[in-house]
């Protein structure tokens, strides 16, 4: 039976220690203020159905369920939501927690409801490897229909902080869990979204959860420090309100002071005690126009004086999330610095509630939520980022590296303003332009400059990117970029073309085993090896062959298992050793083909292939000492040699004994650098004052190079000793 409107009394015990109380008529008040009557009765309708559905079920606090959700609808209530938010806050529980489906709720309350409320449901039909898979699983499916709806995350955000002012009733493991991934995750989304007041909530709320006795020293000094900021602060809002009143702005001034976690994040970072913070209280000015914005800046630099380097104009450039104010810190009395913060009152009001204050309530029409230019942009990378990911774990982590931007702005050659995270290089500029510029970037210009593609950029320089039609992604670029957009296509990328050379590589070692039965792969039937597929968990051939190729399923037991009733098990080492031909290694077979770092191969050498797990196949010169008691291990060692005319370039180590002479360092580089050998890495270490030991990493093309290069080498009179590392 449900709980009728005047018994249901929420009793909210939040971590600030402030009970207040608040029944489903208030609720129903506050809705009426911007709704029309059927919209209240449909908000009143989903409690029924609510009250019903979670009717025996109570939260750790003791109260019975039906109290979080209509928390939860207060939240989005106070941002002015609509009526289907509302609703689906109100029910947002009922298809995880209760026996109600989604077929009910979309019966009852509309499709877009049921939506919605399915969109913020956890998934429970799951079994997970473990709580982060569960974790990334869950923030994926949330995230995924955000980027169809936003309301989806404005009602998770909601759930997410009146759970974190009930916090203080959980075991304090859970309690940390819950708040370490309140600031991992659901802060920077509201952040990203511009919800303000959500966002310095959820943060004080996990501050306080995280570390409550920092919170607790923390407010205290805060308060004692009011009461001595007091007289400066009641000064300047005098003395500027009387300035606007001479100049005839009409303006609202108010002052404000930075929430306890915005100090310890600044006492971390900058490592400050609090003392030496002094822009713990600022003025804010909110007026009706644009051009009274620049009016009060003026003002205000004419009575205080500002502090260089501290202005920031987030009007002309907003910030990501689509944030706008005028930032200024003034030195003023007794030399205090005091941040002031200048925007009109609809910046004001997007400062507060984000991208919820982009709602177009147009119930009858349909109309959904306008996101504005960049959030759309963002959430189509959303979407992006998730087809290129490999798993959750991997989107949720380019959507963490997404969530943290300190902003720069850059300008295209055509003078079009870029934002990119802090750090970032050419590449993000080039991946953040268009993903085709950044899997065909070769080149790029800084200032009209070229610059190396991991050069950290800075605002203002203006980026060019020089692109060619047979360029592909580096693997080495996932060192260095920042952006989560040019991260995961490259991953993607490297991804594709590593499954592409694992089918090819595979094919070659299956056709290689299947010449002794004087068949080749392309003349077998599907049906012929169709029962091997299914016994694998394989829906394709190329599957297969990229398990094969990738050194995860020996070639020969593959044969073997397709010739299982020709084939004596008993001699199965030596039809291994049989006269197959070796496999040739042209150089070219990409990224499942690689060479030992323990002896550097290179053409000329006698070379055996090892098949790896997860890597392919690794070459190794035949004298080296990894594989010795590998040898005879014939399923996972193969035959190989070198092409005819192997292409490509092999690293190779050099150690040089030498007397320690002055430029004798840049004499051998010459050389090397004059036989057309890149030097990838160099190292000296000095002996005894005599001599020194310089170890070279350089890249030749086969021994016949690197001959050349050690008969240079050999002949320099201070070289006492030259020895290449196998």
């Amino acid at each position: 039976m449900a709980i009728s409107p005047d018994q249901t009394e929420i009793d909210v015990k939040d971590l600030y220690g402030d009970p207040s109380r608040f029944l489903i008529s208030d609720l129903c008040r506050i809705v009426e203020d911007y709704m029309n009557t059927d919209q209240v009765r449909d908000v009143y309708q989903a409690y029924l159905f609510g009250a019903q559905a979670h009717e025996g079920q109570f939260r750790q606090t003791g109260e019975p369920y039906i109290y979080h959700p209509i928390s939860v609808a207060r939240i989005l209530a106070e941002m002015h939501m609509d009526s289907k938010s509302i609703c689906a806050a109100i029910l947002h529980d009922v298809i995880e927690d209760t026996p109600a489906t989604k077929d009910e709720v979309a019966d009852k309350f509309g499709d877009d409801v049921a939506e919605l409320v399915d969109g913020v449901s956890k998934l429970t039909e799951f079994k997970f490897k473990n709580k982060k898979e569960q974790q990334a699983i869950n923030i994926q499916k949330v995230l995924m229909a955000m980027a169809r709806d936003i309301r989806v995350i404005l009602i998770k955000l909601a759930d997410r902080l009146h759970n974190m002012r009930t916090l203080g009733v959980m075991r304090p493991e859970k309690r940390r869990r819950i708040a370490q991934e309140t600031l991992d995750i659901y802060v920077p989304l509201a952040r990203r979204l511009g919800i303000n007041t959500l966002r310095l909530e959820l943060e004080d709320l996990g501050f306080r959860a995280m570390h409550p006795m920092r919170y607790k020293v923390l407010e205290h000094a805060m308060l004692q420090e009011a009461g001595n900021r007091k007289e400066i602060i009641h000064k300047i809002h005098n003395g500027l309100t009387l300035r606007l009143d001479e100049l005839s702005i009409e303006a609202e001034v108010n002052s404000r002071r930075k929430h306890p976690f915005s100090l310890y994040k600044k006492m971390r970072e900058k490592n400050l005690s609090y003392r030496n913070i002094f822009d713990v209280y600022g003025m804010r000015v909110v007026v009706d126009t644009v051009d009274d914005c620049y009016r009060v800046l003026g003002a205000v630099h004419n009575l205080f004086k500002p502090i260089p380097g501290k202005f920031k104009d987030y009007i002309a450039i907003p910030k990501e999330n689509g944030y706008q104010s005028l930032h200024t810190v003034l030195f003023g009395p007794h030399a205090i610095p005091i941040e002031i913060q200048i925007r009109t009152s609809e910046m004001d009001n997007f400062a507060e509630t984000g991208i919820a204050a982009h709602w177009l309530y147009k119930e009858d029409s349909g109309n959904e939520i306008d996101v504005g230019g960049r959030t759309r942009e963002w959430l189509t990378g959303i979407l992006e980022m998730q087809q290129a990911a490999g798993d959750s774990v991997e989107f949720l982590e380019n959507v963490k590296v997404d969530l943290f931007p300190d902003e720069l702005y850059v300008y295209t050659p055509n003078g079009d303003i870029v934002k990119l995270p802090k750090n970032s290089t050419p590449i993000d500029f080039a991946y953040s332009v268009h993903t085709d510029v950044g899997h065909t970037c070769v080149a790029s210009k800084v200032d009209h400059r070229f610059a190396p593609l991991d050069t950290p950029l800075y605002s203002g320089q203006t980026i060019e990117v020089i692109t060619s039609d047979g360029a592909h992604p580096n693997p080495g670029w996932l060192d260095f970029v920042v952006t989560a957009k040019a991260r995961s296509n490259i991953l993607n990328y490297l991804k594709n073309i590593r499954s592409e050379d694992a089918v090819a590589q595979g094919r070659r070692l299956l056709s290689r085993m299947l010449l002794e039965k004087n068949i080749t792969l392309e003349e077998m039937t599907a049906d012929s090896y169709q029962f091997l597929l299914d016994e694998y968990g394989f829906s394709s051939l190329n599957q297969l062959l990229e398990d094969i190729g990738m050194g995860n399923r020996p070639a020969g037991l593959v044969a073997r298992r397709l010739f299982t009733e020709e084939v004596d098990e008993t001699n199965q080492k030596q039809d291994e050793a049989s006269g197959r031909s070796p496999l040739a290694i042209q150089g070219t077979e990409g990224m499942v083909v690689s060479y030992a770092k323990c002896c550097r191969p290179i053409p000329g050498d006698q070379i055996v292939g090892k098949l790896s797990k997860g890597r392919g196949l690794v070459i190794h010169q035949v004298s080296c000492k990894n594989i010795v008691n590998e040898r005879l291990q014939s399923e996972n060692m193969i035959d190989v040699t070198w092409a005819i005319d192997p292409s490509g370039e092999y690293s190779c180590q050099l150690n040089l004994h030498v007397q320690n002479e002055r430029g004798v360092l840049a004499r051998l580089a010459t050389i090397i650098s004059d036989e057309s050998a890149n030097i990838e890495h160099v190292e000296v270490e000095d002996k005894d004052g005599i001599s020194t030991n310089i170890s070279f990493l350089i890249s030749v093309n086969n021994r016949n190079h690197l001959a050349k290069i050690l008969r240079r080498l050999r002949r320099v009179s201070s070289v006492m000793r030259i020895v290449r590392v196998q």
